[in-house]
């Protein structure tokens, strides 16, 4: 018989923890300190911060931190005590469900503690082991985990491929009638890693010859895209065609937290079946009252979404306009591709926060296959022009660098945490 730990401490950490000894606290886990905002500090260094999903500027504007604060020093962080079921529910949790489903165009909406476990209890409640699942192949891990949880068939499509959709949709169709189950397609609104939306449009117009129910992920587009930051949905003009609307609050809304919107009988379901939430304890208070004020300024202010698109079109203009690819975006989300190995984006990305001042997020092999490098910009409605100009010329003195070699012929340079240790 083999010992669980003694297994375990000969792994070396999976396809990312291996590199634990050479990346931890910086570029695994770095931190990141002072105000929340486009300028920050990284190992006692001034950095403009293009690395934080604060789409809408709201995780430091003065209403929400006074609304955090008071929430905090009426309630305090226990309150409510409890799951929701049993003693967690507050006049502030039901205000803030009917407010959102409104915001969204839905007839009810349940609020989830965190993001990654509510899809997964989601997907656990919708389907039974004779339900049929047709997903778009670049789903979120969070999709992909609660689906590895169901115990029914599933069929992945090439991604926004309406040809691959179609043809999955039938050989779901005719297996689901086999069974006597139903079809569930699932897909995100925005894709975080590219910044291309879920073709949505095109796949609520295939119930026109496929019978099946639509639950889409939306985390990246709820503030940011449609009418007032409605949502992806809305920025196709197809809110009714969309059965299933799940939002995360880690965005737009700079907290934590996450709902779900459907028609009130499905809502009422999930309040009543959705076992991460059963056996959780209910959102924090200041977290609701933090969410409501973050909600109520957002629909109030829509000058916060067009200052948002606003450094969007001037960062993505800017990088296209000076030869860059930044793929097939269509959303603040912002990839700069380029191709080399992991030792040149390495020592690229040191390069760009140690001596250009500039921090934004790089995925490298294992994340995406080998000889591919993505930088990834993440603008914000806090973020200025000028912060948009610097960092074009910062990027283009490392592409001429990169280009030049120069990064191919240096050392990775050992930037971990010296005090962490992985035994």
């Amino acid at each position: 018989m083999v010992d669980i730990f003694e297994r375990l401490e000969k792994n070396t950490g999976g396809p990312i923890g291996q590199y634990m000894q050479l990346v931890h606290g910086y570029f695994a886990f770095p931190k990141l300190e002072g105000e929340i905002g486009p300028h920050m500090k990284f190992r006692g260094q001034e950095v403009l911060n293009w690395s934080l999903n604060n789409y809408l500027g709201l995780a430091n504007h003065p209403e929400v931190r006074e609304a955090d604060a008071e929430g905090a020093k009426q309630f305090g962080m226990a309150a409510p005590m409890g799951a929701r079921m049993m003693s967690g529910q507050t006049k502030y949790h039901e205000q803030l469900e009917r407010e959102l489903a409104e915001f969204v165009g839905k007839e009810d909406a349940f609020l989830l503690n965190f993001g990654y476990q509510g899809m997964i209890s989601i997907i656990d409640c919708l389907l039974s082991p004779r339900d049929v699942v047709v997903y778009d192949a670049e789903c979120h891990a969070c999709i992909i985990d609660g689906l590895r949880m169901h115990k029914g068939k599933r069929f992945v499509y090439g991604h926004n491929n309406e040809e691959s959709l179609r043809l999955q949709l039938k050989h779901a169709t005719e297996l689901a009638e086999e069974q006597r189950g139903g079809v569930l397609v699932i897909t995100e609104g925005v894709f975080g890693m590219k910044g291309d939306l879920g073709f949505l449009d095109v796949i609520v117009k295939a119930k026109q010859d496929f019978n099946f129910r639509l639950l889409v992920d939306d985390a990246h587009g709820f503030g940011t895209m449609g009418p007032g930051g409605r949502g992806t949905a809305a920025h196709f003009g197809c809110v009714d065609g969309v059965d299933v609307l799940f939002n995360t609050f880690a965005k737009s809304m700079a907290g934590i937290g996450a709902f779900v919107a459907a028609p009130r009988w499905l809502v009422n379901l999930f309040r009543y079946n959705m076992r991460s939430q059963l056996y959780a304890k209910s959102l924090p208070m200041p977290m609701v009252i933090g969410a409501l004020k973050r909600l109520d300024l957002i629909r109030k202010h829509p000058e916060y979404q067009e200052k948002l698109w606003e450094i969007t079109r001037a960062i993505q203009t800017g990088f296209k306009e000076n030869g860059f690819e930044i793929g097939v975006t269509q959303s603040p989300v912002t990839p700069v591709y380029m191709k080399g190995g992991e030792q040149e984006g390495t020592n690229l990305i040191v390069d760009l926060r140690e001596n250009y001042g500039i921090f934004c997020s790089i995925v490298i092999y294992p994340v995406i296959p080998k000889g591919e490098i993505i930088l990834r910009i993440i603008p914000t409605a806090a973020h200025t022009l000028e912060d948009v100009e610097r960092t074009i010329e910062a990027f283009k003195a490392v592409r001429e660098k990169f280009d030049a070699g120069y990064y191919a012929s240096m050392p990775i340079p050992m930037k971990a945490d010296p005090e962490f240790k992985v035994r």
